[in-house]
């Protein structure tokens, strides 16, 4: 695998996934409910298409229950992005915090 083709399917992983979330299509009460603003800042995808790390920005007060709900909808999303992305292998996706915009913000 090329480092280009791990990019470019990172960078639809995130526009499929970052659709979801302003369709509301992920349907979690967490998630859902949740009255912060969601989105997708990243997403890095390992080198042997075996994991997909989903880099969120949660700003607001609810930033742990957010990513709780988005970690239990993990499946959900793993077989809506194999959907819409023709590769033979859906990486495993891992949601983690990127809270680079919260710190920039309290400089």
């Amino acid at each position: 695998m090329s480092y280009a083709r791990t990019r470019r399917i990172g960078e639809e992983i995130k526009k499929i996934i970052g659709k979801m979330l302003f369709e509301g299509q992920i349907k979690d009460s967490k998630v859902s409910g949740s009255r912060s603003l969601i989105s997708v800042t990243g997403v890095e995808v390992v080198k042997g298409l075996r994991y997909a790390y989903v880099y969120i920005s949660v700003l607001g007060n609810d930033r742990g229950s957010v990513m709780q709900g988005l970690t239990r909808s993990a499946g959900f999303v793993r077989r809506e992005v194999g959907k819409n992305i023709g590769v033979r292998y859906i990486p495993e996706i891992v949601f983690r915090i990127d809270d680079s915009i919260q710190r920039g913000a309290d400089m």
